[in-house]
């Protein structure tokens, strides 16, 4: 309602801080300023009286409604909402973002990964779906940043692992990639101090020069020398070629065949006789037919439905890799009513007219052939396991196939043939390391009875075994006592430091057999344990022992059984009973010098 005529007004009250109030007033009576109508505002713009209850409401609706051009829009609340909380990005710095991208990393280098792994689609979902604040880096920031930094953190605690380590040994092979690069990769393998064993990559190496004998030994050098280990005695296993052996022969280090590439070396030999590879040949053109035929393959399929045999498919055999071989003639063998029924049906014939399956005959000798080199197959399977020691199977397995590799009377002419090959290629193998695997064996709680080998041989093991023992000992007390010359008093002048007024105390009577001591003292008097006198005759004392207890099943693990450490867990006692009896009369002298103080502090008080 607009006001007639000249009004008296008032500011209001500055308490009221409202941006509505820059354009009402309040409105005075009789020109006296005590008296406020405080219920009704002016209108400054309009002089219209507006009704106003301890609020702002109806002043505000009156300028947007009358005065829209004065009205500013109301200002947005400065408070984050609930749900742009959870969507803003997380910094790449935080510790939850490295987590993540540490997490990356590792994925990408467990599982060799390519780095275009972070840009594809599905990848990057995930991850939305479950980090959505996370921010993925870069394909580049991952292989010039995350990766080297993690790998550099693996080195770092591989190499402080390896310090603590006395023994190593290391495993070299070179292969070839899809894009025929070659790489050189050495492996290293070593016992904790808890008895478990570790297999460490310590690098893949391009080898852009020729595998000549010499660059591969430089490369080994090299290797050994970045990763401190040319102090720790190595042994290498490599495969049997001579490159390799070469390498191994120049660096000066005790150098042991790859037995299960011995196996494959014998298992070529064998499928590469005349009846054997026509029989493979054949075999082998069966299967790349049923592999290339598209519609044969579906035959093949409705015949395995048909007959109830497994739906799988014929395996094709590869060159380097001889029990890929075994394995197509063992599918071939067992697809066989599928695969003649597959043959016989028109289409197919009338792809391939010239196809046939293999006769009676060739089946019964494929079934022998299967059927003798099982055994090969089941040696490679346990030599190619890492989680275990296999240089003590070595000896006892290569007798076993020595064994089964012998002819019969009821074997036929090619399985003698064959049984002949992998003979001959197998005898003459170790014959530079025999010693050394039957020692090997000898340690072994499986094979320690040496089961393989004659009387007399297990007794040059056993021999042979004591006198390593002995040379160890030998070494060790060495470095104990430059080590104790060299940082410590001698024995004599450390057995002085006892004698006077800090001796100790005579001990006491025991009030209970006090009698029985005075009667019999002299002729039951305690008599010290006899220890044996020379290093040999301990050594040759605990390997007796060690005999003796029964050996374990061949499924349990040799590295947790606790007959094998008790030789060296003996010796070692052995060793440093001078060592801890010394450290005994150290304590017992500081804690004789801490009771005198102590004693003297009392009586000064």
């Amino acid at each position: 309602m607009a006001v007639s005529g000249a009004l008296s007004t008032l500011m209001p009250p500055s308490h009221k801080k409202s941006e509505v109030w820059k354009h009402f007033r309040f409105r005075k009576q009789d020109d006296d300023d005590s008296v406020v109508d405080k219920n009704k505002a002016i209108c400054v713009i309009c002089n219209a009286e507006v009704k106003c209850c301890s609020n702002t409401t109806n002043l505000r609706n009156h300028l947007m409604r009358h005065h829209p051009d004065v009205t500013t829009p109301p200002q947005p609340s400065t408070q984050p909402k609930i749900s742009n909380a959870f969507t803003s990005k997380i910094p790449h710095n935080s510790p939850r973002a490295q987590k993540i991208t540490e997490s990356i990393a590792f994925f990408i280098c467990k599982d060799i990964r390519s780095y275009s792994v972070v840009e594809n689609d599905g990848f990057r979902y995930m991850l939305n779906v479950l980090e959505p604040r996370y921010c993925i880096p870069s394909r580049k920031w991952m292989s010039e940043e995350i990766i080297p930094r993690l790998y550099n953190e693996v080195k770092q605690n591989i190499t402080l692992s390896l310090q603590s380590v006395d023994r190593v040994a290391l495993t070299c092979d070179g292969w070839t990639s899809r894009h025929q690069d070659t790489y050189v990769i050495i492996t290293c393998h070593y016992l904790r101090d808890d008895w478990v064993l570790i297999s460490n990559v310590l690098q893949t190496r391009a080898m852009q020069d020729s595998h000549t004998g010499a660059n591969i030994c430089a490369l080994l050098s090299d290797a050994l020398e970045e990763w401190g280990l040319t102090e720790k005695d190595p042994t290498i296993v490599t495969d049997n070629a001579n490159n390799m052996i070469r390498a191994v022969e120049m660096m000066e280090l005790l150098h042991v065949g790859c037995f299960a590439h011995t196996i494959n070396l014998a298992s070529q030999a064998a499928l590469k006789l005349p009846a054997i590879s026509r029989l493979l040949g054949r075999v082998r053109r069966i299967v790349t037919f049923f592999h290339r035929s598209a519609n044969a393959n579906k035959v093949f399929k409705e015949k395995q439905t048909l007959l109830n045999l497994p739906c799988c498919k014929l395996k094709i055999d590869v060159v380097t890799r001889w029990n890929s071989a075994l394995d197509m003639l063992d599918r071939f063998l067992e697809q066989q009513p599928a695969i003649s029924a597959a043959l016989l049906f028109p289409e197919v014939c009338r792809s391939e007219k010239d196809l046939c399956t293999l006769t009676e005959a060739d089946i019964t000798v494929a079934e022998d052939i299967v059927k003798a080199l099982r055994l090969m197959k089941s040696a490679t399977l346990v030599m190619s396991g890492e989680n275990s020691a296999t240089l003590s199977i070595t000896a006892p397995l290569h007798t076993q196939l020595l064994d089964e590799m012998r002819s019969t009377a009821s074997d036929s002419t090619v399985i003698k043939e064959l049984k002949s090959a992998v003979h001959d290629n197998l005898r003459f193998r170790y014959a530079n390391l025999k010693e050394k695997l039957y020692v090997a064996s000898a340690l072994d709680p499986h094979f320690k009875t040496l089961p393989f080998i004659s009387e007399e041989e297990r007794e040059d093991t056993f021999t042979t075994l004591i006198s390593e023992i002995v040379t160890l000992e030998q070494v060790k007390q060495q470095g104990s006592d430059s080590v104790g010359n060299g940082g410590s008093a001698p024995v004599q002048e450390q057995k002085s430091l006892g004698e006077g007024d800090l001796s100790p105390a005579p001990p006491k009577r025991s009030k209970e057999s006090c009698a029985l001591l005075d009667l019999l003292g002299a002729a039951y008097a305690p008599v010290a344990t006899v220890v044996c006198a020379t290093a040999a005759d301990r050594a040759r004392e605990e390997v007796g022992k060690y005999r003796e207890v029964t050996p374990i099943p061949l499924s349990e693990d040799p590295l947790k059984c606790i007959c094998i450490k008790s030789i060296f867990i003996e010796l070692n006692r052995e060793s440093s009973i001078e060592n801890r009896i010394e450290n005994r009369k150290s304590n017992r002298k500081s804690n004789r010098e801490s009771k005198i103080e102590s004693r003297i502090e009392i009586e000064s008080i």
